[in-house]
């Protein structure tokens, strides 16, 4: 009886109550998830962490959970069971998600079948927990949102980190011109191996007017923002006419002058994965699915942690010197 009962639990961690990082607890006796109609159970391999995980864990994010809950959208995995009129999937495919229903930090999780792709052989688990959130959100953020199109020139602003990387290997394939930010050597250098033509250093003093020398004087068309709350301002005074930031992290108010949009009719966006539609989600994964195929596509992997070392995880990507990779958890 032990023992069956032993098989029905898994390792995950969860979280009781908003806070800082010490609220992740990892529990060993969690009920295994059964997936329902339109649902797979994953076996997680290997699952991503993203810094919005940071936000909503310390419940300053706008969408905010039912307590207790698991967090994690991004996992790569085998499928162990389907839910009812699952045919899309079977016992034993590699997968990976953009989202789950159970939450990721877990030996296995449940996730809505609309949410899962298939992982090809070329990528190994820990890059396919690298997919999900980075690269979809790169792709709405460069070509559904930002509309980039071949010639433009794109500043990627903290490149180095897993959307980063993703946007450069996009924008790079697409026939764009491609400047990234990193904040340390080995950073830069990532930027460079993803595909940007140019990398600076965004801890510098002046690195800002060494992007205004090297665009000259017509700008950047595209901005990708990873920490608008610093860089908009600045921003958007580096935009070429008709330019557009992208708006894809934020960790606080700033303030910025209106008139700096007038003087180019530039535009500020924001993006948010979340809203995407099927549709749209189905898109991006035809996008990855081609770049993987193609070769050019290879997720960058940074630190990696087991999954009892999640709060140091959390506190790392939040104060670490320089992301060079996407952040991964280890069951």
């Amino acid at each position: 009886f032990a023992m069956a009962a032993a098989r029905n639990t898994m390792r995950a961690v969860r979280v009781f109550e908003f806070g800082g990082p010490e609220v992740l607890k990892l529990q060993t006796d969690v009920s295994i998830p059964v997936p329902k109609e339109n649902q797979v159970l994953i076996k997680v391999r290997a699952c991503g962490v993203n810094p919005v995980e940071t936000y909503i864990r310390s419940g300053t994010y706008a969408r905010k959970p039912a307590l207790p809950y698991t967090p994690g959208s991004d996992v790569a995995g085998v499928i162990e069971s389907v839910g009812e009129h699952v045919t899309a999937f079977k016992k034993g495919d590699r997968v990976f998600t953009t989202g789950t229903l159970s939450g990721g930090y877990a030996d296995f999780t449940v996730a809505a079948v609309n949410s899962v792709f298939p992982l090809s052989d070329k990528l190994d688990f820990k890059q396919g927990a690298a997919i999900g959130v980075p690269y979809f959100t790169a792709y709405r953020a460069l070509f559904q949102k930002g509309c980039a199109k071949a010639g433009e020139t794109v500043l990627i602003h903290g490149a180095s980190g897993g959307v980063g990387i993703a946007a450069c290997q996009l924008a790079r394939a697409r026939g764009l011109k491609v400047l990234g930010t990193a904040g340390t050597a080995e950073g830069m250098d990532t930027v460079l191996r993803s595909g940007a033509h140019q990398a600076f250093n965004h801890r510098e003093a002046g690195y800002v007017d060494k992007i205004k020398e090297y665009t000259g004087t017509k700008g950047v068309d595209i901005i990708i923002e990873m920490l608008s709350n610093v860089n908009l301002a600045t921003d958007l005074h580096l935009l070429a006419y008709g330019g557009r930031v992208m708006v894809v992290g934020c960790r606080g108010p700033i303030e910025i002058n209106p008139r700096d949009t007038m003087s180019k009719e530039s535009s500020i966006i924001g993006v948010s994965l979340f809203l995407a539609t099927e549709e749209e989600r189905n898109e991006c994964a035809a996008a990855v699915r081609d770049g993987v195929e193609a070769g050019w596509l290879k997720p960058g992997i940074g630190s990696e942690y087991p999954l009892e070392n999640v709060a140091k995880a959390h506190e790392d990507i939040i104060h670490s010197s320089g992301a060079r990779g996407k952040m991964v958890l280890l069951p």
